[in-house]
């Protein structure tokens, strides 16, 4: 019946699987017919808490009894108090934009970059390079952004101009001319196929840029909210970006997105907006969120949970060298790359069909973003059912 429903009302633009999932405990799901399903993709990295998380489920609660929305013309307490601890988490001296999305994240990020390349040089910089098989969103600018061809195509165009695209951190030095205002970098793509970028390339990077007066953007809507291990994937590679945008797992679950930014400044009443953005039901649930994961990550249970993990599937990608050329990616952002891209298709059905949930990411990596706070025994379960599934296929 509700196959049905989404097929005539909702606009296919999604690749569904219907199965229709009624609750979650953690890092396990359970649909209508009562079959579980071991979480390895997190809502593709958001769900960072887990589901049923109480003590989120609480705060937003308690928050939605009070107040939920009265716009950004007036002070909102917890935006105030989630600003502050994101910056204090950070170790950086910046402030903090709110909005929904990663997209519109990475839109305020190109915006504080366009208006600086205005106020700052007596010619104006406006140029951003990003990298292949980077992702920045959905929207026409970020798709644009977007350094995979695949995404730009002709039904959506004209894009805006002012970006490009190169290989690699070391082809960026040559393309950055008297217009380049930014380079815009994930610390490892996500959706590009889980590439950590080499951390020595990345620092050297972010000392030309400084050393020229360009910014450095650090797109950590995937990596950042401790998905890396540390805060941000930014601290583990020891730079300091002029911008980083964060989103995902920043509220659980709760859309939202934040735009952190060094240039305090630049930004006056009226450059930029957002109705939704940073109200007090998405900040309430963030301050949660880095709440509870401040506290996991401060009492090593966070890094123990990395390790079993890792342990886990360095195994699996050891047993199953005709499937897998190796694993790549940090932290609980981890995939496995497959010989080829039908390998890839028939993996995921297979962990599907055996009650195991993992993503896709380019175009031949199974990529998993379990909950962080995903327990051993979810974990152990998980990977039994993932070893099934490739027995079957293998």
């Amino acid at each position: 019946m509700y196959e049905k429903m989404d097929k005539d009302f909702v606009l296919n633009t999604y690749a569904r699987n219907y199965v229709n999932f009624k609750q979650g405990i953690n890092a396990t799901l359970y649909d209508d017919k009562g079959k579980d399903y071991i979480d390895f993709t997190s809502g593709i990295g958001v769900v960072s808490v887990g589901h049923g998380n109480a003590r989120m489920a609480n705060a937003i609660c308690e928050q939605a009894r009070n107040l939920i929305h009265t716009s950004n013309l007036y002070l909102i307490e917890p935006q105030a108090k989630l600003a502050k601890k994101i910056v204090q988490l950070s170790g950086f001296d910046m402030a903090v934009f709110f909005a929904n999305s990663g997209a519109e994240a990475n839109e305020g990020a190109i915006k504080i970059a366009r208006k600086y390349g205005e106020r700052k040089f007596k010619n104006k910089k406006y140029k951003i390079i990003t990298l292949e098989n980077s992702f920045h969103g959905r929207t026409i600018t970020t798709v644009k952004a977007t350094g995979q061809k695949s995404f730009h195509k002709s039904d959506f165009s004209p894009y805006p101009d002012g970006f490009s695209f190169d290989k690699n951190i070391k082809t960026i030095y040559d393309s950055i001319d008297d217009e380049t205002i930014a380079v815009m970098i994930e610390l490892v793509q996500g959706e590009g196929g889980v590439w950590p970028i080499d951390k020595k390339e990345v620092q050297d990077l972010a000392k030309y840029l400084k050393e020229r007066g360009l910014l450095l953007i650090v797109d950590e809507v995937q990596t950042g909210v401790y998905r890396s291990g540390e805060f941000l994937a930014t601290n583990l590679y020891e730079i300091e970006p002029d911008i980083i945008t964060l989103a995902k797992g920043l509220a659980g679950g709760v859309p939202i997105g934040a735009v952190l930014t060094k240039h305090k400044d630049i930004f006056e009443p009226g450059d930029h907006g957002s109705t939704f953005g940073g109200n007090f039901l998405s900040t309430r649930a963030g301050l949660e969120v880095l709440d509870i994961l401040e506290s996991y990550k401060n009492s090593g249970l966070l890094d123990e949970t990395f390790l079993y993990f890792e342990e886990n599937l360095t195994d699996i990608c050891s047993k199953y060298p005709n499937i897998f050329n190796k694993q790549v990616g940090l932290g609980l952002m981890r995939g496995l790359r497959c010989k080829d891209a039908q390998v890839l298709s028939d993996a995921i059905k297979a962990c599907f069909d055996e009650g195991l949930l993992v993503l896709k990411a380019g175009q031949n990596t199974l990529r998993v973003l379990p909950p962080l706070t995903i327990s051993k025994d979810e974990i152990k379960e998980g990977f039994k059912r993932m070893k099934n599934a490739f027995d079957k296929i293998s």
